[in-house]
């Protein structure tokens, strides 16, 4: 799947040639977004679009918008996998932070893909 990018919305596409049609989904949110076109100009306008429609949408039923992905979130341990992380974090001289994020980014190269 290929990435493409609107007001900070992540949209990734794949093209079929039996509908000679691109059609793809914001993939940083967990509301569904889908956009498509017959090129990568009508399919990026399409993008667009389809994100305004959305925020549009959630203005007139009074919703929050969903915002991509920050890249932070909340990890809760036991204590025991946390002293653990922290002391392989330590011990190759990283912040647990930057241990945990290099950890994650190998498990996920490492598993087929989404």
């Amino acid at each position: 799947m290929n990435p493409i990018k609107y007001k900070d919305y992540l949209g990734v596409f794949e093209y079929n040639p039996e509908a000679d049609l691109f059609h793809g989904e914001v993939v940083n949110l967990a509301d569904v977004v889908t956009f498509q076109g017959r090129s990568l100009d009508e399919l990026k306008q399409a993008l667009q679009e389809s994100i305004e429609d959305y925020l549009e949408f959630c203005r007139e039923i009074g919703k929050e918008p969903e915002r991509p992905f920050s890249g932070r979130f909340n990890l809760r341990l036991t204590p025991e996998l946390h002293r653990a992380a922290s002391t392989r974090a330590r011990r190759q001289n990283k912040s647990l932070n930057t241990w945990v994020a290099e950890t994650l980014e190998q498990a996920v190269k490492e598993k087929a893909p989404v």
